[in-house]
């Protein structure tokens, strides 16, 4: 099982002698080779995955609606104070109410 990017290449157990035999453990190479499989198959996977991006229409982008509705809203509003307004009672202002006020 090699690795052909890999820097921890296969050993030839031939060529050891008996004393490094005895102390040779493949099973933590073998981690290795699978984290350095796992995190270049992620970077991949990262690297070719299509960015975020917001889909973009020409046009208002669905504002229109909005601001038709905002209109409306300050419509309905002046209306509505306007009829307010014609409730109040209506005082007449004279010249001579200062006049009165002194009395």
């Amino acid at each position: 099982m090699s690795a052909p990017s890999l820097r921890t290449q296969p050993v030839d157990r031939r060529r050891l002698t008996m004393k490094e035999r005895s102390s040779y453990r493949p099973g933590q190479r073998l981690g290795a080779i699978a984290k350095a499989k796992a995190f270049k198959r992620q970077y991949a996977t990262e690297q070719s995955r299509k960015p975020f991006a917001t889909e973009q229409r020409p046009g208002t982008g669905g504002f229109t609606a909005g601001i038709q509705r905002q209109q409306e809203r300050l419509r309905i509003k002046g209306q509505e104070e306007r009829r307010a307004k014609s409730f109040r009672p209506e005082n007449a202002i004279r010249r001579d109410i200062y006049k009165e006020l002194q009395n």
